[in-house]
């Protein structure tokens, strides 16, 4: 079969190759997938790829073989699901936890948008704790998971101030509820009860300082790929007795396909709009990549599957 795999390029970091069809475990469903979601965090990952590794953890398509153990699925069904890797290619075994089945109205475009980047935004709001009636600060917000959290934030009854590069990328988190929009962290008037931070570097510690006595920042992403300098000092100018958090989606123990359906749901019943920035054929994966990973394109990038 087609697969998508990594060249070590930065300028070409993918190429098609003839791989193996995949060998599904008992616990895993055959997927033939329609609709890739390529992540910011992919493109950097392919700059070193690990020997054997394949990308691809956002995927929608139809079921062709269920999971031999008899667990989710049956063969026809449509589904979005979150392979640990390998899902840029026209099959690809996924475990049946990690599987959410898709209405007719869900589309595999629209589906394969919302894993990893849907995954984190709903789990990070689960990690914030309640929010209704808080001040939330959201660095790194023009991404796919920062126009997730935006909206349900809002939709949970949070104030949030969302901090995007430029006007132009930050234009729709308006329109998704965001109560003010700015373009640096410093911008940004504050205290916060909460920060939730994805851009690292020099931003974190700015971030940190408009956070109320007692507030949290939860630390979800290093988008600037510089190292954070953090002067234990600083939480006596505002944020005495803040907490600092490190955030991973993984560490939520709640099944891939659980939180899934949740999203699915939310789309199916309008209530969540993934912010799709670009749709192509999985031919333009290459150029797609090259973009995503220089800041071109706002929201997520999702490809179809020949």
């Amino acid at each position: 079969m087609k697969a998508l795999i990594p060249s070590g390029r930065t300028d070409i970091p993918v190429t098609f190759d003839e791989v193996d069809p995949p060998q599904p475990q008992p616990h895993e469903a055959l997927v033939e997938v329609q609709a890739i979601s390529v992540n910011r965090g992919e493109t950097f990952q392919l700059e070193a790829p690990q020997p054997g590794w394949r990308p691809g953890k956002d995927v929608a398509g139809v079921v062709v073989r269920a999971a031999a153990d008899g667990s989710g699925p049956s063969a026809g069904t449509r589904v979005v699901g979150h392979p640990l890797s390998a899902g840029w290619a026209q099959h690809v075994a996924v475990p049946t936890d990690a599987l959410a089945e898709l209405p007719d109205t869900v589309s595999a475009v629209t589906a394969a948008a919302l894993p990893l980047a849907g995954l984190t935004a709903l789990r990070l709001l689960r990690a914030a704790g309640p929010v209704i009636g808080t001040r939330i600060l959201l660095t790194g917000a023009s991404g796919g998971v920062g126009h997730y959290l935006t909206e349900l934030l809002t939709a949970s009854g949070a104030e949030v101030t969302a901090v995007t590069a430029s006007p132009e990328r930050g234009a729709r988190l308006a329109e998704l509820g965001a109560a003010q929009v700015v373009h640096e962290a410093a911008a940004a008037t504050g205290p916060y009860d909460i920060v939730l931070e994805s851009t690292g570097g020099t931003e974190l510690p700015v971030a940190l300082a408009r956070l109320a006595r007692r507030g949290r920042l939860i630390w979800f992403g290093q988008a600037s790929r510089t190292p954070v300098t953090l002067n234990f000092f600083d939480f006596f100018a505002g944020p005495e007795s803040a907490t600092l958090r490190h955030f991973h989606y993984m560490d939520d123990d709640t099944p891939y396909g659980t939180d899934l359906a949740v999203l699915v749901r939310l789309v199916a019943e309008g209530r969540l709009h993934p912010e799709i920035g670009r749709v192509a054929d999985w031919a333009e994966a290459a150029r797609t990549l090259t973009d995503l990973r220089d800041r071109r394109i706002r929201g997520k990038a999702v490809l179809t599957v020949a």
